[in-house]
């Protein structure tokens, strides 16, 4: 199992730089960002640096969409650093969540996410794609290589995932959840004639290590509304009658709104709903010894990578006790 960390492009950018390259020396074989430009900074600025001043990592956005960027320019961004920096990029994306409310906007419907993971795709592998009633081709990228990997929780969107996706983004680390989604993943490859094991299957989630077990749900409390806000769409579309796993839906009841300028930070006022029972079911926390079983449990369901959300106040102890003891055991 590969492991890899998730990070927020808070100034100053230098500083994600720093942990990256932390993460490297630690084994961490990704490094993920947000991907919300006017909450943070821009992240393929940043991947720039970060692909320097390393060797090894793979670098990309957890999660890009459709609506900030035109298609093309987001595939023309990957191309360069794969021709830059030797295919050491990874494309992430879903709907839009953060980088498109901010704006006054709604993520995109899942038409257009189907047909933006197409373009990206084709043109990110040095392909031919139309668009718009144009072929439309990068003549100077015929090596670049490049996964797109779908983010999803809705039955349609994990459809859209088995149907299209090089790999299928899950954020959250419980177990049982897991094994519905990636279920619902694989059927959806073998109904579409894929094969269903080539689909890559990534966990993300936060993880602490730490003994101080009120202290950690605290600090990655934030999550549970994160993904609140994903769920609470899903509820929109479906409602709460089972079409995704009922621990998803049951916990947002008390969901009061979200504010976006509190987006992914610990100590957010606006995730009081999520109960500790979610948070720990959710996240990785306690002792190293409960991320090694916890991460044993998503080894045997066919993940293939864990990415540890690192948004909280033990950053450089985490990485550092991932790089001691978790990596060497489940890599």
């Amino acid at each position: 199992m590969d492991v890899g960390v998730v990070l927020q492009c808070d100034p100053p950018a230098m500083g994600v730089v720093e942990l990256a390259k932390k993460a490297e020396a630690a084994g961490f074989s990704h490094v993920w960002t947000f991907d919300s430009h006017v909450l943070w900074q821009e992240p393929f600025v940043i991947y720039s640096k970060i692909l320097a001043d390393t060797e090894r990592v793979v670098v990309g956005p957890m999660v890009t969409n459709p609506g900030t960027r035109d298609w093309t320019v987001t595939a023309s961004l990957f191309a360069t650093l794969n021709e830059m920096y030797g295919n050491r990029t990874v494309c992430g994306i879903g709907r839009g969540d953060s980088a498109v409310r901010v704006l006054g906007s709604r993520p995109t419907t899942l038409a257009e996410l189907r047909e933006c993971v197409q373009v990206i795709r084709e043109l990110g592998n040095g392909r031919s794609v139309r668009l718009r009633d144009r072929d439309l081709h990068f003549e100077w990228a015929p090596d670049s290589r490049l996964e797109v990997w779908v983010a999803a929780y809705g039955p349609k969107a994990l459809a859209l995932t088995g149907e299209v996706g090089d790999g299928y983004i899950l954020q959250l680390a419980d177990p049982d959840i897991a094994a519905w989604m990636i279920k619902a993943v694989r059927a959806a490859a073998e109904k579409a004639g894929r094969d269903p094991a080539a689909i890559k299957f990534c966990v993300a989630a936060p993880a602490y290590v730490g003994d101080d077990l009120a202290h950690q749900r605290e600090q990655t409390r934030w999550f549970g509304g994160m993904v609140g806000n994903h769920v609470a769409d899903i509820v929109q579309r479906y409602g709460a009658d089972g079409a995704v796993p009922t621990v998803l839906t049951d916990y947002i009841k008390g969901r009061q709104g979200y504010d976006y300028a509190e987006h992914g930070r610990a100590g957010n006022p606006h995730t009081d709903f999520v109960p500790d029972e979610v948070v720990d079911r959710f996240c990785i926390l306690g002792p190293v010894e409960r991320h090694l079983e916890r991460l044993a449990e998503l080894r045997e369901l066919g993940v293939d990578q864990f990415a540890l959300y690192l948004q909280h106040d033990a950053k450089e102890s985490t990485l550092a006790a991932y790089g001691e003891h978790v990596i060497p055991a489940v890599g």
